[in-house]
């Protein structure tokens, strides 16, 4: 069964995220169905949800980011009586008690390396999420960035599949990259 935000959020090409209170008014002030609060404490962050809310907007929280809350299923309870609507969380017990509760649930994964790809298939049956956020999604463009801003070499690794992925690291800036694929060590 699909979650009933997900049609909002198909019309939603890019959803603000907010990762300090102060910001808030901009992302109130988008078009947009929804609001990732990636910020709060658990003094303020009803009233987070709450802003949202008058906004007329869906609130979906990042609970791994909210100050004060551990990482137990009672702090999805504790933000769905604060009014979420959703939870982030890059944890899937968090995510299947979200799901209990009819949160939207968004598992966000960081995809560094093959290995953490390959997990995200049972990740996702441990919690079976209606989103999953996969960071970062420009690496490319942040080699380029540190290329020119750090004061040593980069190599880039991880999730190298083929010629195309190393040729666009290398051309992004990148000293070298690092392989786990026998395949790539002699393009």
């Amino acid at each position: 069964m699909t979650h009933a935000m997900l049609p909002l959020l198909e019309r939603t090409p890019v959803i603000p995220a907010v990762k300090e209170p102060e910001t808030l008014d901009l992302a109130l002030a988008h078009d947009g169905a929804a609001v990732f609060l990636l910020c709060g404490d658990i003094l303020n962050i009803a009233g987070l949800v709450d802003r949202v809310h008058r906004a007329g907007k869906q609130a979906v929280v990042h609970g791994d980011l909210v100050a004060g809350l551990a990482p137990k299923e009672i702090a999805v309870d504790y933000l769905r009586s604060c009014g979420a609507d959703g939870i982030i969380s890059t944890r899937p017990h968090i995510i299947r008690r979200g799901r209990e509760l009819g949160m939207l649930t968004v598992l966000r994964v960081f995809a560094i390396d093959s290995k953490a790809v390959s997990n995200l298939g049972k990740e996702t049956g441990m919690g079976m999420p209606d989103l999953i956020e996969v960071l970062p999604g420009t690496i490319y463009r942040v080699i380029a960035r540190l290329s020119r801003e750090l004061p040593v070499p980069l190599i880039a690794g991880g999730l190298l599949a083929d010629k195309a992925d190393v040729t666009a690291a290398l051309s992004a800036g990148a000293l070298c990259v690092s392989a786990s694929d026998p395949q790539l060590w002699d393009l």
